[in-house]
């Protein structure tokens, strides 16, 4: 397999949010691959040479829509300390997992490393969004179902 194909390969696996992917006989000449994700960073974690593979499906998930609460209204805070939540995937921001559920985390919350503060769903996959930073919610800076970009910026937060 050639760089440039193995490079769309994970590109598409980084796009479409995936936590595993296992190919085999890609060109007739390769006989496995296997990509993992383990919190939203893309790791090539074993290249197979022989021994044949099975492809993985997608694991799926009922689909949700989420309560349309909007973002509580602040003013953009101006100190250059603040932190940013960012979107580990590209996909669809959602502030509760489910219509009837009450959104993770508003203006104001306090949060923690491990703290869910919203779902990116990407490919019908509810994903957890957890904080990985410690403070107060400055900013809620997209919103309820509309889509988002990898690396950007959700809410930001005064350590």
């Amino acid at each position: 397999m050639d760089l440039k194909k193995l490079k769309q390969i994970v590109k598409l696996f980084n796009s479409a949010g995936l936590t595993e992917l296992k190919l085999e006989g890609v060109d007739g000449d390769f006989s496995g691959l296997v990509l993992k994700r383990e919190k939203a960073e893309a790791t090539v974690t074993q290249v197979v040479t022989s021994a044949p593979m099975v492809a993985a499906a997608a694991p799926a998930a009922e689909a949700i829509t989420a309560a349309a609460a909007p973002p509580a209204e602040s003013k953009p805070a101006t100190n250059e300390e603040l932190i940013y939540v960012t979107a580990p995937m590209v996909g669809t921001f959602y502030t509760a997992p489910s219509p009837d559920s009450p959104i993770y985390a508003k203006v104001g919350d306090s949060i923690g490393d491990e703290t869910v503060v919203c779902i990116v769903e990407a490919m019908k996959v509810m994903n957890e969004i957890e904080a990985e930073v410690s403070g107060t919610i400055v900013e809620i800076l997209v919103k309820n179902a509309e889509p988002v970009e990898f690396g950007q910026k959700l809410f930001a937060v005064r350590p």
